[in-house]
């Protein structure tokens, strides 16, 4: 890598190959991790070395990541009923991150279900732990999801998007990275045999809605960033916010959120095959703040948890 401020990209056939997906036990790509006598996955209260991982997650086939603590909660106890596990009389799904106060992680039978927050920055966290997480458990063949919610363009509010491509606000299709004062690019791809056979699971006449294979935009923030005209600064006109809308429509792009980018990357860079399959909330070629009533919200935002349960079961032959 060259020095001061000047870009890298993956561009060698040698740096390209680190990017086939794993087959096998996961493996990390950093080599000090295993020189380490510990590895404290600080943010959900966990250690390879006060806990035994593997006894705890080597079942893991599947790690399903969503903003919403509360939301991650429920699809764990949605997961509970489709997959068919037991839970003895009088317990319950528990928070195994409880130590922690900064993500909840649920697990029921071989799939994880983990809040992320909001944003590149906590996703980014809760990421890097739970690759490492499944590598000390010795995890084989794992499939990452991000389910979630987003802006719609174009489509109707409450319609499905399977993100095939992540991009940024400039539409680039790589998440920059400032690491030792040099800004590194991470191609942002995604599974596309995941995204298909998600796809084939959707039956818009028995959904009820739509369910589409489309490029995501994903921001740093939630107003300028999105081109809201609402947030409490805005240095443009709605006519400047239609042209960029219309412009990035135009390329494909259906639907925007604040975390495919991190996590398409990431995927990518770890070998692991990921998806991102996010419900849309409103249209932002019809306006900027979202005002449908709870209890609709809350069916669309099962949308996605249920099309990514649809896919574990069929895995799991279920």
């Amino acid at each position: 890598m060259s020095s001061g401020n000047s870009f890298h990209a993956v561009k060698t056939e040698e740096e390209l190959s680190l990017y086939i997906p794993q087959e096998g036990l996961v493996q990390l790509r950093n080599p000090h991790i295993n020189g380490m006598d510990e590895d404290v996955l600080y943010h959900i209260a966990l250690s390879n070395k006060s806990n035994n991982l593997t006894e705890m997650f080597q079942d893991v086939k599947f790690v399903c990541f969503g903003g919403s603590p509360t939301r991650m909660h429920k699809f764990a106890e949605y997961l509970v009923e489709e997959l068919q596990i037991k839970i003895p009389a009088g317990l319950k799904v528990t928070n195994i991150a409880h130590g922690s106060d900064r993500y909840v992680l649920y697990k029921v039978g071989p799939v994880i279900s983990v809040s992320h927050g909001m944003g590149i920055p906590s996703l980014s966290i809760i990421f890097h732990e739970i690759l490492k997480l499944i590598h000390h458990a010795g995890c084989s063949d794992v499939i990452f999801f991000r389910i979630g919610t987003s802006g719609g363009l174009g489509l109707e509010p409450g319609s499905v998007v399977i993100t095939e491509e992540s991009v940024d606000g400039l539409l680039r299709p790589y998440m920059e990275l400032s690491t030792l004062g040099m800004i590194l690019q991470h191609p942002s791809k995604l599974d596309q045999d995941v995204a298909r056979d998600l796809v084939s699971l959707a039956n818009s006449e028995e959904d009820g809605y739509v369910t589409i294979i489309g490029k995501t935009m994903c921001t740093l923030d939630f107003y300028e960033g999105q081109a809201r005209l609402d947030g409490a600064f805005c240095d443009y006109n709605e006519a400047d916010k239609m042209a960029y809308l219309s412009r990035v429509h135009k390329r494909g792009i259906r639907n925007i959120e604040m975390e495919s980018l991190c996590f398409a990357a990431y995927c990518y860079r770890a070998g692991i095959r990921g998806a991102v399959v996010c419900v849309t909330l409103l249209d932002r070629l019809k306006g900027d703040q979202i005002t449908t009533p709870h209890d609709i919200m809350e069916e669309w935002q099962s949308r996605p948890q249920k099309l990514v349960a649809a896919y574990i079961k069929r895995k799991l032959n279920i």
